[in-house]
């Protein structure tokens, strides 16, 4: 039996043990992704920057603009759409997948993790994943965190500094830690 890639199993929500045969692969691949980041970073223009996106994602990044610094594990397993705009200093833990639909606002700071540890004390060195969904035309406010398995829903608004456990419905505001319905979007 073949054993599956160790990026399958995280995209999957497999539980990754720290002893795992392919674990060293995280941070290989982390340091290649880190390579681009670094010219990514560095850049002041907005053409480079979105080329080097694409090379990070494996994927076009057809109209999306990025203030750097961005902060990105794996880029492999994100998908952004058209006309989003990414704000400074973001960051994207992704080994458990990212979908960005298009015509998203995602604000400064804003942390999207969707990994985790498990809580057994002999696991808790391993990974587990699980996917954030943010759909089209959703904003996500300045340094709002998106916790493992959320989906943000369209339209929705995401209030700053608030800290998201749950799936957002849409046409929603939510803010506070953790996050909780506000107003409804008329």
């Amino acid at each position: 039996m073949v054993q599956e890639d160790i990026f399958t199993e995280l995209l999957n929500g497999e539980k990754i043990s720290p002893d795992h045969p392919q674990i060293s692969r995280l941070r290989e691949e982390s340091y290649k992704v880190r390579e681009f980041l670094i010219q990514m970073n560095n850049s002041s223009d907005p053409e480079e920057i979105s080329q080097l996106l694409s090379r990070i994602l494996d994927k076009n990044t057809e109209n999306v603009a990025v203030f750097t610094p961005i902060y990105i594990n794996y880029g492999k397993n994100i998908s952004i759409g058209k006309n989003v705009f990414i704000n400074f200093d973001c960051t994207f833990l992704a080994l458990g997948g990212i979908t960005i639909e298009d015509d998203v606002l995602i604000g400064p700071k804003v942390s999207l993790i969707t990994e985790n540890h498990p809580l057994e004390p002999e696991y808790r060195k391993g990974l587990v994943g699980k996917s954030i969904h943010i759909k089209k035309n959703a904003w996500i406010g300045a340094n709002a965190t998106i916790l493992p398995g959320v989906t943000i829903g369209k339209n929705a608004v995401v209030a700053a500094g608030a800290v998201v456990s749950k799936d957002v419905p849409d046409n929603m505001v939510v803010g506070g830690i953790p996050a909780k319905i506000i107003k409804t979007i008329p």
